[in-house]
């Protein structure tokens, strides 16, 4: 097994499974040993923000302003 830092799309699918609470035990465990927490966090936080973001966009486009 290589060391091998995650690349960025992997970091993101990693983070969007474990989002949405599909993340397998084998891929929480690849990245616990090969992924590094700050890239997570940072990818995590852009995640949340993106979602928020869209959350926002989609009740806006539903309750017309008045």
């Amino acid at each position: 097994m290589t060391d091998k830092t995650p690349s960025l799309k992997d970091t993101f699918k990693s983070v969007a499974a474990a989002f949405f609470g599909v993340q397998s035990n084998k891929n929480r465990e690849k990245d616990f040993s090969q992924g590094k927490i700050s890239h997570f966090i940072i990818v995590g936080i852009i995640s949340v923000i993106i979602f928020i973001v869209g959350l926002i966009a989609v009740v806006s486009l539903v309750i017309p302003a008045n």
